[in-house]
């Protein structure tokens, strides 16, 4: 059972739960995917029904951002936990690696795809990567034909949201891949473009503050989550 913030359906899991469920997807038949969504992305979701379509079809909804597990309280149906996706990608990494699936990854500008694989074969030597594109592409069926031709089990879809939600909802049978995952900037993280906060940050749940203290002008973007907190608190029965 989901937990809904304003139409958006969140599974109830921590990290733990999440990762086992991800490699449950891993390793079934047919095509699945995972979304991440923050504050901003649901309120995306309410303006834009094909973005709230592509997030509910997910076979799983993690909650990254602390301000979703805010709203779960407010509602008083509590989610266990916030579940970074970019945690959530590198444990999907390691159980690769374990596993011996194979990975494709897919966004960011160009080069960063490709240095990230590099970086990610540094900390799992064993892990397969069959492949890597930008997602500079304009063609989204040929993008996804070239997943399928590397036969990747598991495809990082680094588009931003809502392209990423969508874009796998559309054409997640036609890459050939058994789990995707839509990690917005992750792959810029991996690359080492993008720091993560300190550790201090991430375990006061602070990260949107270091990141808006680093780069002001995603000021506009962070109002989204005052106004998310506003519009659950309308939703409150």
């Amino acid at each position: 059972m989901r937990v809904e913030l304003l139409g958006v359906g969140f599974d109830n899991v921590n990290m733990s739960e999440a990762v086992q469920r991800g490699v449950e997807l891993l390793q079934s038949e047919g095509a699945h995917y995972v979304v991440t969504p923050n504050p901003e992305i649901v309120e995306t979701c309410r303006e834009n029904p094909a973005a709230m379509e592509a997030v509910n079809a997910a076979d799983l909804v993690i909650a990254d951002g602390i301000g979703v597990v805010y709203g779960s309280r407010i509602r008083k149906m509590p989610l266990k936990e916030r579940v970074p996706g970019i945690e959530f990608g590198t444990e999907m990494l390691a159980q690769c690696e374990k596993l011996g699936k194979t990975v494709y990854l897919l966004g960011c500008k160009p080069g960063v795809a490709e240095k990230a694989a590099e970086n990610m074969k540094k900390t799992y030597p064993a892990l397969q990567i069959v492949g890597t594109a930008d997602g500079y592409f304009k063609d989204d069926a040929a993008a996804a034909a070239k997943v399928r031709e590397s036969g990747a089990d598991l495809l990082f879809v680094c588009l931003g949201a809502p392209k990423q939600e969508i874009f796998m909802y559309k054409y997640g049978e036609a890459t050939g891949a058994h789990l995707m995952m839509g990690l917005g900037g992750s792959l810029d993280v991996f690359a080492g473009n993008v720091k993560r906060a300190p550790k201090i940050y991430q375990d006061l749940n602070l990260e949107w503050f270091y990141r808006l203290m680093k780069n002001p002008s995603r000021i506009g973007r962070m109002m989204k989550l005052p106004l998310f907190l506003i519009h659950v608190m309308g939703e409150k029965k």
